[in-house]
């Protein structure tokens, strides 16, 4: 989740969380059904320096990516292609730019789609904008070339972006994709606006599946990104800080917290706010708590610690 700044007044970027959401469904549908690129990894801060090791051994086409956009579908899309035809000869590190803006900043990247090459650990931009599967073959190409000039690939590199044609998966139809009745309805209301009817369909249909954390969690998030819109984020911060049992104000920057993906001081403010309140505001600032759990999983080591100083506040 991000961003995890508000400026005066702004609303949350809804278009560009739900297109997030979107993408790492149709991953996991892809993985699913055996049809993901070999070739290519997701990338975010968590695991970026793995990725720069891997480096040292190939190259690493690093494209940072923006889900909501359509150029850099049509990259992504050219890239798995490419990086399917290399048969390994380099890999494919797909970053998403709206779910990791602190490994954006880092690259020093001003817009997407952008392409960078990490080689022997470093980085180098390459190019930024549009571009076709022909463009891209044809940086990419004149890339490996010097780096293989310079002795910068490893033994047995080709220096190429192609590889042998005979290594290459071979290309599977794509299956429809099966349609979610639930998801569909719910996104047709959020492109409305009516997040209080998209919150409605999830309940319904938890209301069917009440164990279900897949629902538990869409339902959290449509409520959370709900409370966040026209948020004055710094004013609230303000007012939580001048005040630490004013529990509006610190279960707004809780869930403002969780929207940027700081989940552990989410947690940690409404625990404090727990011990430092009493009677109905210590339920309500408990009760929410116990609701933004359900943005994770279950099993998350984040909800777990929580829980335990959770008991430890409340005895």
């Amino acid at each position: 989740m991000q961003p995890s700044d508000f400026s005066p007044n702004s609303a949350v970027d809804l278009g560009a969380r739900k297109a997030a959401l979107e993408r790492e469904a149709k991953q996991r549908a892809e993985e699913s059904a055996g049809r993901t690129n070999p070739y290519s990894v997701h990338v975010d801060e968590s695991n970026f320096q793995q990725v720069l090791e891997r480096s040292m051994a190939a190259p690493v086409v690093l494209a940072v990516l923006a889900s909501w956009s359509e150029q850099s579908k049509q990259v992504e899309a050219a890239l798995d292609k490419l990086s399917k035809g290399s048969g390994g000869n380099w890999i494919l590190a797909k970053v998403d730019g709206d779910a990791s803006p602190q490994l954006v900043q880092a690259l020093r990247v001003s817009g997407t789609p952008t392409i960078i090459i990490a080689v022997q650990g470093q980085v180098m931009p390459l190019m930024q904008g549009p571009a076709t599967e022909e463009q891209l073959r044809e940086g990419l190409t004149q890339v490996f070339t010097a780096l293989a000039q310079q002795g910068m690939l490893p033994p047995g590199h080709p220096g190429t972006v192609d590889g042998d044609p005979s290594e290459a998966p071979e290309e599977e139809p794509e299956a429809e994709p099966e349609t979610d009745p639930v998801g569909a309805e719910a996104q047709a209301a959020l492109e409305r606006g009516d997040f209080d009817a998209a919150a409605a369909v999830f309940e319904k249909a938890l209301g069917a599946d009440p164990r279900n954390p897949e629902l538990k969690a869409k339902l959290a998030q449509v409520r959370l990104i709900g409370r966040l819109q026209d948020v004055d984020g710094p004013a609230v911060r303000q007012a939580a800080a001048e005040d630490p049992t004013d529990v509006d104000a610190q279960i707004t920057v809780a869930d403002i917290d969780m929207y940027g993906g700081n989940f552990e001081e989410a947690f940690d403010r409404l625990i404090r706010t727990v011990k430092q309140t009493a009677d109905e505001d210590r339920d309500r600032a408990r009760e929410h708590l116990l609701s933004l759990f359900d943005l994770l999983p279950a099993a998350d080591p984040r909800v777990n610690a929580a829980r335990r100083k959770l008991t430890s506040a409340l005895f």
